[in-house]
């Protein structure tokens, strides 16, 4: 889901042009970012389903904390209070909400693996709607992310941009729509 992350940051751009670019696409990718050095340390994990190739959509992620419905929004206000010190109350809840949106738009593409407690506290139901479990689905709705976000971020970009710098604007959505697109055919690919 890492392209429609990416997507949803350019959309967020396009409705609230102050926040910098780079910060919304850390903001979108922030729980995986922190996922990493947990997987690395043992204390998060994923493994592929059972029974399939291990490609696009087939593990199960073992996220108990960076993508528990606690833990994300405990890593969401963290990240928010963080921003608000350079930029600002608005932008701080902004990126947030941007962080907090990583949880959101992994819900309907996860198995059922990310609890609502850290560790899974309490034995609780796991939630994800499984749509991995159908790739070329999940792989159109990310590139409907993409797709849109770029489109948004075009022409809130053209716009801002005016007459003489619309090429600018031009450039920077067709690179955009590129590491979009690339990045959703590496995930699909397997790589």
């Amino acid at each position: 889901m890492i392209a429609g992350h990416f997507g949803f940051a350019a959309a967020v751009k396009a409705r609230v042009p102050r926040v910098p670019l780079w910060a919304l696409m850390l903001a979108t990718v922030w729980l995986d970012v922190l996922f990493v050095p947990l997987v690395l340390g043992g204390v998060e994990t994923f493994a592929a389903v059972p029974g399939t190739r291990g490609g696009y959509g087939d593990a199960l992620i073992h996220a108990d904390y960076t993508h528990s419905l606690l833990g994300a929004i405990v890593l969401s206000v963290a990240f928010g209070g963080v921003a608000t010190i350079p930029w600002g109350h608005r932008v701080g809840a902004v990126l947030g909400g941007v962080v907090f949106s990583h949880w959101l738009l992994d819900l309907p593409m996860h198995r059922h693996d990310m609890p609502l407690l850290p560790a899974n506290t309490g034995d609780l139901p796991l939630l994800g709607f499984g749509l991995w479990r159908v790739p070329s689905a999940s792989a159109l709705l990310e590139l409907a992310l993409v797709a849109g976000g770029t489109w948004l971020y075009w022409r809130s970009a053209r716009a801002a941009a005016g007459a003489e710098n619309a090429s600018r604007a031009d450039v920077a959505a067709a690179s955009m729509l590129g590491c979009g697109l690339l990045t959703l055919v590496l995930n699909v690919a397997g790589f």
